[in-house]
């Protein structure tokens, strides 16, 4: 019997897909699917980034969805041939909706579909103008009211906020604002960003000094501008401070920095928001159709209680007003957390001679940077990647294209590896008592960050010092009070301070909703991150993907943008979509718009 080759498998449930689609047979595209299947969609069929699980998922969201989608023209991309490992076989396609072109990838077992992802990479009529469409720049000829590129700019910029009005506001102009404003800017949405501090950048620029970045150059890339091949595998702050100052430039970005938002409210009549700043010492009130608050997807420091707070004489601050270690030479410091900053921090203190004390309350897990970027990034992000023809967007769509519902089934493998590998390290750590974890199911860093933002430290360094008893450990013991000059610990110890960091991380995003708008409305929109997968901090019920970010929330015309440099970079596409759209006034039916289940 002859074997039917990968693209052909492909080619025929595309094809059935795609007959199924058009004729508005939604049980016949149904049965197309595994009975364990998973439709991933980012935009193009729901209006939202939504997760269909199983058959009769994908039913109901036809059901809704199908007619105002009107998909169509599902072919293969011959530019990514399609491949098979053992009862798997995957490809990539290319099709259109009714507004719309997309993009998708598809896993097959037994012929049928058992894993989709569909994106929109563009509107029709509003493509970005790059390529064929990039602008002239001159203007050849002769005109004597002819202005410049640079008189056109300085014009624009004089003008919106003031005689003209943005369509949308993005509170927040660290690295989220900035990709999500170059996006925007490209599909011609007028954008003001609004950012406190006084230069872009600032937000890494102002952090302790021996700040890098933990994940590798080729996962951090921004939209449109690549770093060079010559960049830093790990940035330091300021490099990346420096980038998105002259990113911010050259991408030409309605940025407002030194400019503090004050309050925003929301008109259900207008339909447009009110939002107050100060600028050069003066109040400006804009009314964008559209906000989107891009503050980190940390969300508001978060600084524990403890008795005596107002007794201690010494300094207090949590990790994101460090400003460094030059200050605590020969210092007793103790840092209050045991995560990625409490570890950098903890670091830089003792190379500067300062006697440090890490606090560790809870398990933590560990992984070491090279070990990660060999085995758990290397295939997507990496120069082996690069030289085997993976490119950034492919990368991307790899990672997309797993379902997080059984993502820890693919994490939990490379970890095994990983603690196989780094055993006696891990020997070490236990043995000096650092409380070690792997998640809830051992599935690691990524399913730890999804679900709860936290929990983990990639290791450049520190995790030795702690082993060797450098950095001082307490461990597994609460913080009873602080004296004068002490914290006293729930076992009876007392530990002499000069300083207290609080690298105790953040609370959710809806916090500055709270702080801005209302508390009525954060409750409204309820708790940013996580996926409801009953872990440890990611409470139930399960929600399938990050909640309420890059998508419509129950507060209209309000959005949420953040994460880390990778998620900044994939999901501003998808936000960019949505408020493009919106501000064409192009239908768009949510499907499935989140239910609040946590305030917080």
């Amino acid at each position: 019997m002859l074997e039917i080759d990968p693209r052909t498998k492909i080619d025929a449930v595309l094809g059935k897909l795609e007959k199924a689609l058009t004729d508005g047979d939604i049980d016949a595209a149904a049965s197309l699917f595994q009975a364990d299947c998973y439709w991933r969609d980012l935009v193009t069929f729901t209006w939202n980034i939504r997760t269909m699980e199983g058959p009769d998922h994908v039913r109901d969201m036809l059901a809704k969805q199908l007619a105002a989608i009107k998909p169509n023209h599902f072919h293969q991309d011959p530019a990514h041939p399609a491949s098979e490992s053992g009862e798997i076989t995957e490809g990539w396609f290319e099709f259109e909706t009714d507004v719309a072109r997309g993009y998708g990838h598809i896993r097959l077992k037994h012929g049928l579909i058992w894993t989709l992802l569909t994106t929109m990479t563009e509107l029709k009529g509003h493509e970005e103008p790059k390529g064929t469409r990039r602008p002239m720049g001159a203007e050849h000829g002769s005109d004597p009211s002819r202005k410049t590129w640079k008189e056109k700019r300085e014009r624009e910029a004089a003008e919106l906020g003031i005689t003209t009005q943005p369509y949308a506001v993005i509170i927040g102009g660290g690295q989220g604002g900035i990709a999500l404003g170059a996006r925007l800017r490209q599909l011609g949405v007028p954008t003001i960003i609004v950012e406190k501090n006084e230069r872009p950048g600032d937000s890494w620029r102002k952090r302790y000094k021996s700040l890098c970045l933990h994940d590798p150059v080729w996962y951090d890339h921004l939209p449109y501008i690549p770093f060079p091949e010559n960049w830093p595998v790990f940035a330091p702050k300021d490099k990346v401070g420096d980038w998105l100052e002259m990113y911010t430039k050259v991408m030409e970005l309605n940025y407002w920095s030194s400019t503090t938002c004050t309050s925003a409210q929301y008109d259900e009549n207008t339909k447009e928001w009110t939002v107050t700043v100060e600028r050069d010492g003066k109040e400006i009130v804009l009314r964008p159709k559209q906000l989107v608050l891009a503050t980190g997807m940390s969300g508001k420091a978060n600084i524990p209680k403890f008795k005596g707070q107002d007794v201690f004489k010494g300094e207090q601050h949590h990790s994101s007003q460090h400003p460094g270690p030059d200050a605590y030479s020969n210092k007793k410091v103790v840092v209050v957390g045991s995560n990625n900053s409490a570890h950098d921090i903890c670091a830089a203190l003792w190379e500067a001679g300062a006697d440090v004390t890490m606090v560790q309350r809870s398990s933590t897990h560990i992984v070491k940077s090279d070990s990660l970027m060999e085995i758990g990034l290397g295939d997507l992000y990496s120069e082996r990647a690069v030289a085997s023809g993976m490119t950034t967007r492919k990368a991307d769509l790899i990672f997309a294209s797993l379902p997080y519902r059984i993502m820890h089934e693919f994490q939990i493998p490379i970890y095994n590896a990983i603690r196989e590998k780094d055993a006696d390290f891990y020997k070490r750590l236990e043995k000096s008592g650092f409380m070690l974890d792997f998640g809830d199911d051992d599935s690691g860093l990524f399913m730890k960050y999804l679900r709860r933002g936290s929990g983990y430290y990639i290791d450049v360094g520190a995790s030795d010092l702690v082993a060797d008893g450098k950095i001082k450990l307490v461990s597994g013991v609460g913080i009873l009070e602080l004296t004068e000059d002490s914290i006293l610990f729930e076992d009876g110890r007392e530990l002499k301070a000069d300083l207290i960091v609080y690298a105790t991380g953040y609370g959710s995003m809806n916090g500055w909703a709270a702080d801005l708008i209302s508390q009525d409305v954060a409750d409204k929109v309820g708790k940013c991150w996580g996926l409801g997968s009953a872990t440890t901090k990611d409470p139930g019920p399960w929600e399938g993907e990050q909640r309420n970010m890059w998508k419509p929330t129950q507060q209209e015309a309000l959005w949420f943008h953040g994460g880390n440099l990778h998620q900044s970079r994939h999901y501003s596409q998808y936000l960019s979509l949505q408020l493009k759209a919106r501000k064409e006034g192009i239908p768009t039916p949510v499907y499935d718009l989140q239910k609040v289940h946590h305030l917080s």
